[in-house]
């Protein structure tokens, strides 16, 4: 058993806020990572490799997902496909999530064959 703190270093600070990088393989996962994040504005589109699972714990999110739009609130659970364009917005304010996926995912932009490594979730 591991028990995993939030650290500076590894801590990822990006122009749409900030992610705290929690299970990973760097600290003894083997199969899932997660992260919790803050976002004050929202995340260029792009696409995770990996399913993702968002989990609101502070504000509301806005979710569009291969030009769908939803939004999720504390207490929601939103699933995005893998390979999905997305992009992630706060709504009206600073927003909290913890994000769960499987080891190994990549970003991509859309248009774009090179992948991304995700250093919060290595």
């Amino acid at each position: 058993m591991n028990v995993i703190s939030e650290s500076e270093q590894r801590t990822t600070k990006t122009p749409a806020g900030a992610v705290f990088g929690l299970a990973a393989p760097s600290q003894g996962s083997t199969e899932v990572s997660t992260w919790r994040v803050e976002l004050g504005a929202g995340t260029p589109v792009h696409i995770i490799d990996r399913e993702q699972v968002w989990m609101p714990l502070a504000g509301e999110f806005e979710f569009e997902v291969e030009g769908r739009s939803s939004r999720a609130e504390p207490g929601q659970a939103v699933i995005v496909p893998a390979g999905a364009v997305r992009q992630v917005k706060a709504v009206a304010g600073p927003a909290e999530a913890l994000v769960a996926m499987t080891v190994g995912g990549k970003a991509m932009l859309p248009g774009s064959e090179d992948k991304i490594p995700l250093p919060w979730a290595e």
